[in-house]
């Protein structure tokens, strides 16, 4: 189904609503077949300034630039609303592009006498999305680790309305394609400790996701900011040298508590477990597998639900060895004691300090060097990406640099060029 109509976008000065300082609306009228509609752009302008033949203003410094730039932003928006609505309707008239750029129902019709409907805004709808996503992490159906990064995500957009709009929350029918830029700017380069350009696009990703349920709920027409590339390349993650993680594993540390901690994070850096993971590791994942009956932890990962598979390794029998008749371990049926996050990953600090380690220790550089450490040792990639517990192995390749010691081996091998 592919409309064939034309659309005309008409920029033009209301001179007829110009309030007392002598400055008028700007309106967009479109026009399919014929039959048109106006739209209000929000913005005011001295006639004066008004170029006719450009439809841009000419003069005015930083505000004549964001009215400019809220011109160019309605006519694409309502030409790319216009291109999805032909591949959605044969016949597509000017209040139908109308309704769908202001976020209500294609066929809405403010004369009809139907009940009216309840605003709906932002805040409220991310705040039933956790309360919903709670109760399924209570359940084991969902992470703890995934749903701070929701409740994350949701702080942040509360205070970019804040910021941006100077209120509490917005109206779905106010969010454009406009909204997502503004956020990742306001996060990469506005806050007081900015966010990586990989971090702010995952917050816009979940914003996107939250929109698109709206859209399943009939709450907007369509995701104002479906498309922003929420993508792009993703930093490599340099794994730990096998001589920094012994420099870790031999330190003599006589702080209890970074003792424990130096322990589970060289029982990660030999399985690959991510914090929730070890977290919840039991004498019950323990399995024994095959006919020699060796020992393996075997655990469904919190974050994908796939199975993670690892063997034991020797280091990793002493340390389980080490903490057998723990307290900790014995009343909480665990095999390693584990801090909550925010204190292992500052310990973490201390102890890189304490070896010399100069750079950030933490869990995801942990799975980095397990990774790296296995396919130095010729486990292929598809058992790492078992072991890593990845729902696809194109995950996994990320993991799979080319580092200095493979290709040292792969020379050494007589591999010839």
């Amino acid at each position: 189904m592919k409309s064939n109509q034309k659309l005309s976008i008409l920029l033009w000065v209301f001179k007829a609503k110009a309030t007392k300082d002598g400055k008028a609306p700007i309106y967009a009228r479109i026009t399919i077949e014929g039959r048109d509609d106006e739209i209000s752009l929000g913005r005011k302008v001295d006639p004066q300034f008004w170029d006719h033949e450009l439809k841009l203003v000419t003069e005015g410094g930083m505000e004549a630039k964001i009215t400019n730039q809220k011109i160019l932003q309605i006519k694409s928006d309502l030409e790319r609303h216009f291109m999805v609505l032909q591949t959605l309707h044969v016949q597509i008239t000017s209040s139908m592009l109308k309704n769908v750029y202001l976020g209500l129902p294609v066929h809405y019709d403010k004369q009809s006498k139907s009940e009216p409907v309840a605003i709906q805004t932002l805040v409220p709808i991310f705040a039933d999305f956790i309360k919903s996503f709670t109760k399924k992490v209570k359940k084991g159906l969902r992470s703890e680790g995934t749903l701070r990064q929701w409740r994350s995500t949701k702080r942040k957009v509360e205070s970019f309305i804040v910021h941006e709009f100077k209120r509490n929350d917005i109206n779905l029918s106010e969010i454009k394609y406009s909204f997502a830029e503004s956020f990742y700017e306001y996060l990469t380069v506005e806050v007081e400790n900015p966010l990586s350009e990989v971090t702010a696009k995952k917050h816009i990703k979940k914003t996107k996701q939250i929109l698109k349920k709206c859209v399943r709920k009939g709450l907007i027409a369509n995701n104002p900011i479906h498309d922003f590339e929420c993508g792009g390349e993703q930093a490599d993650v340099v794994p730990l040298e096998l001589s920094e993680v012994e420099t870790i594993y031999r330190k003599q540390i006589d702080i209890p508590r970074l003792d424990q901690v130096r322990d589970a994070y060289i029982f990660q850096c030999f399985t690959g477990f991510a914090f929730q993971d070890l977290y919840g590791l039991a004498p019950d994942h323990i399995v024994k597998v095959g006919l020699n009956a060796e020992r393996w932890l075997i655990k469904d990962r919190g974050k994908t639900g796939v199975s993670e598979m690892v063997p034991i390794l020797p280091i990793i029998e002493e340390l389980i060895a080490k903490y057998k008749t723990d307290p900790y371990c014995i009343i909480n049926n665990r095999l390693i004691p584990v801090n909550g996050n925010a204190r292992y990953n500052g310990y973490l600090k201390e102890i890189a300090v304490l070896c010399g380690i100069k750079r950030e220790l933490n869990t995801h550089l942990a799975r980095h060097t397990f990774a790296d450490i296995m396919l130095n040792n010729g486990v292929p990639l598809e058992d790492v990406s078992k072991m890593l517990g990845h729902k696809s192995i194109r995950t996994t390749q990320r993991y799979a640099k080319v580092r200095k010691p493979r290709i040292s081996q792969s020379m050494a091998a007589g591999v010839s060029v």
